[in-house]
């Protein structure tokens, strides 16, 4: 594991020379490659050194890390041909990289639970720095202290586990269970805020809406996914309290996240549309952890890792149009069809898979966690019907009202895709729906 680490150390100095994003993009391919080979022992961590390891929830959010990253540089073009302060800008990505690799790999608690929040700084750095609006400064301090403000009890909660357990590795934790509810909520109110939950979400809109493209492809792919990699490791130490007290956060996140599918329906930005769109797919995932069984588990694995690629690739999508007419109005973006005919179909694409249309790999994680949730009641079986439908309705809602209409009269003329962004939106859309022929891979863990 420190290899890859040190790759990744190695290619910072390479930042500060002229026009080398390619270099880096490049290397990250590489290493994606690399990765990819490294051979698993499905049932435990292996490749262990220096507190570093993988097992299958590492490996797989590992590879959506390297994947995104790569494809955050292909997708900030324009930053390089404006050269506006792109050395800064490719810095900043590798040190978040660095951080969510650390977060991902490490097997010690208090470690990462520090990498886990020094992710937060280069994410900060990039809405502050690249973001369009004067508002993003309040974006910025929205995501700050929304995360800081539940991580303290997390913080608490690991050093007294440390103290009863004296160790801190997360491989030995499954053979204690504690049963404070103190403790129960000071470990998952954090991780609960970082999905985001209904309630705690607040944040998410307003920081996606701010953000440059390469910070919203980061923010919905990765940052939502280390709420649900902590959820993942953490669940494993309260089984008994959990059986009690979990139907809460069940029907917070259900009927939050109906809530948000209607409220989808009256956005008129289409960021945060986008922005919505994942805070629904991510209560689902809150739902399927907290029954506490193999399906939930599964399923939330799954949507995490497809939800990853499918909500970034509709961010460029966003972005592609935002680039052209400097809008990201509803109003303004009609009759797109007739401009860019091409693209037409990869919004199509990417909107089928969101609502967890075959063959595409959201379909397989909602029905996992549609088995999870309706096992554990039947009543579920009501909500989850309503997210699912209303989940269709707004991805047509958002296709209809950008592809279709009379288009702008006050557009200028403009340019079509470009291949590059034709690539980029394939590397999105291809993985999402070829990964479901080696679903397999992921049932073994579980």
């Amino acid at each position: 594991m420190m290899k890859y680490l040190f790759m990744i150390m190695f290619m910072i100095p390479l930042c500060f020379k002229k026009n080398i994003f390619w270099m880096i993009q490049f290397m990250m391919m590489m290493m994606m490659v690399m990765f990819m080979n490294l051979t698993m022992n499905i049932e435990n961590f292996n490749n262990i050194s220096y507190m570093l390891g993988c097992d299958i929830i590492s490996y797989g959010l590992i590879l959506l890390s390297i994947w995104i990253t790569f494809l955050m540089i292909m997708a900030s073009e324009k930053l390089f041909k404006d050269k506006f302060y792109d050395n800064l800008f490719l810095l900043n990505i590798l040190l978040l990289m660095l951080m969510l690799y650390l977060t991902f790999s490490m097997m010690n608690l208090f470690m990462f639970y520090l990498f886990f929040e020094g992710s937060l700084i280069p994410t900060l750095m990039l809405i502050i720095g690249w973001g369009y609006q004067p508002e993003r400064i309040q974006a910025g301090l929205y995501l700050l202290f929304y995360t800081l403000f539940a991580s303290l009890p997390l913080l608490m909660g690991i050093f007294y586990i440390y103290m009863k357990m004296n160790c801190m590795m997360m491989y030995f934790m499954k053979f204690y269970n504690y049963n404070l509810i103190i403790l129960y909520f000071s470990m998952l109110l954090a991780f609960l805020v970082k999905m985001p939950m209904y309630f705690v979400h607040l944040w998410l809109p307003k920081a996606h809406v701010e953000a440059p493209i390469s910070g919203s492809m980061i923010l919905a792919a990765i940052m939502l996914k280390l709420g649900g990699y902590g959820l993942l490791r953490v669940m494993i130490i309260f089984q008994q309290i959990s059986m009690k007290l979990n139907l809460i956060w069940i029907i917070i996140s259900l009927i939050g996240g109906f809530y948000i599918s209607l409220k989808c329906f009256c956005q008129v930005d289409m960021k945060s549309l986008i922005a919505y769109s994942s805070v629904c797919h991510m209560s689902i995932v809150i739902g399927g952890i907290m029954t506490m069984n193999y399906w939930g588990f599964l399923g939330s694995y799954i949507l995490m890792i497809s939800h990853g690629l499918c909500s970034s690739g509709m961010f460029c999508l966003s972005n592609i149009n935002y680039e052209r007419l400097n809008t990201r109005s509803l109003f303004l973006n009609k009759g797109m069809m007739n401009f860019m005919p091409s693209l037409s179909l990869w919004w199509f694409l990417l909107l089928s898979s969101n609502m967890a249309a075959p063959p595409s790999l959201n379909l397989m994680g909602e029905i996992s966690l549609i088995n999870s949730l309706m096992s554990w009641s039947w009543l579920s079986m009501i909500l989850l019907i309503l997210i699912s439908f209303f989940s269709a309705g707004y991805s047509l809602y958002l296709y209809s009202y950008t592809q279709h209409g009379k288009y702008n009269v006050g557009m200028y003329s403009f340019y079509s895709g470009v291949s590059r962004e034709y690539l980029m939106l394939m590397l999105h859309w291809l993985p999402l729906n070829i990964l479901v022929l080696k679903i397999d891979y992921s049932m073994i863990w579980f």
